[in-house]
């Protein structure tokens, strides 16, 4: 509280809190890997194909982004999970591997992202890459932003961007794990599947304590994988 200057006293509202950082719906094979090996225009996940995502892609969320491969999409733990994954989102960050499979300079500046005209963000998406180029404007109101930042620089221009919203740290493997090294993340979603890929992208390399610094709740789904929890203490 300060003194005005006519003697009244006026209450300052306290300054909100900062937007969360939030990862949501990603999974993980037993041994810990995020991605396969060998990603390319036609296996974007590598060898190990769609096994990551076959909790996923039956669900109504899955369904409505045009994502499943169910006649009938399915409700229950697994959709109530991913469901949560847009909920007070304004900006996402991506590594840039997830938005294509190019490596190095640009080669193809008419590749738009794997997920058609429409992508199903419908905010501004902030892509980390070595070789930044004009900002992409899609359908749908989903714009993809490249920056080459470390995972600070790369927060803040997407919390410019989000409008006071949360920011979902959206992969691949790398950068989920750069946030977390950078103690950047305050709460994740991940999902064990039960297979094990052998190689690959792990999740967890050089990430010793993590569990320190989150309460972790787990959830056991029908399907046999389990929804893992973390909030920051």
């Amino acid at each position: 509280m300060t003194p005005s200057p006519g003697g009244r006293t006026s209450v300052t509202a306290p300054a909100a809190p900062p937007s969360r950082v939030r990862v949501h719906n990603f999974s993980i094979s037993l041994d810990g890997f995020g991605t396969g090996e060998g990603q390319t225009l036609d296996a974007p996940f590598g060898h190990a194909g769609h096994r990551l995502l076959q909790w996923a892609l039956p669900t109504a969320t899955f369904a409505a982004m045009g994502l499943h491969g169910a006649s009938t999409p399915t409700t229950g733990v697994d959709d109530a999970f991913a469901a949560r994954w847009a909920d007070g989102i304004g900006a996402e960050i991506m590594g840039r591997n997830k938005f294509g499979p190019q490596r190095g300079p640009w080669e193809d500046t008419d590749w738009r992202g794997w997920w058609g005209a429409d992508p199903p963000f419908h905010t501004p998406a902030v892509v980390l890459t070595h070789h930044p180029r004009p900002t992409l404007r899609m359908d749908g109101g989903t714009s993809f932003h490249f920056v080459d930042a470390a995972p600070v620089q790369a927060l803040a221009a997407a919390r410019a961007l989000a409008g006071g919203r949360d920011i979902r740290i959206g992969g691949g493997v790398s950068t989920v794990r750069e946030f977390l090294a950078a103690d950047l993340i305050d709460q994740m979603h991940l999902v064990v599947v039960p297979v094990l890929l052998g190689r690959g992208v792990r999740l967890w390399e050089g990430l010793e304590g993590l569990d320190q610094r989150f309460h972790i709740e787990s959830t056991a789904s029908p399907r046999g994988v389990t929804h893992l929890m973390f909030w920051r203490r």
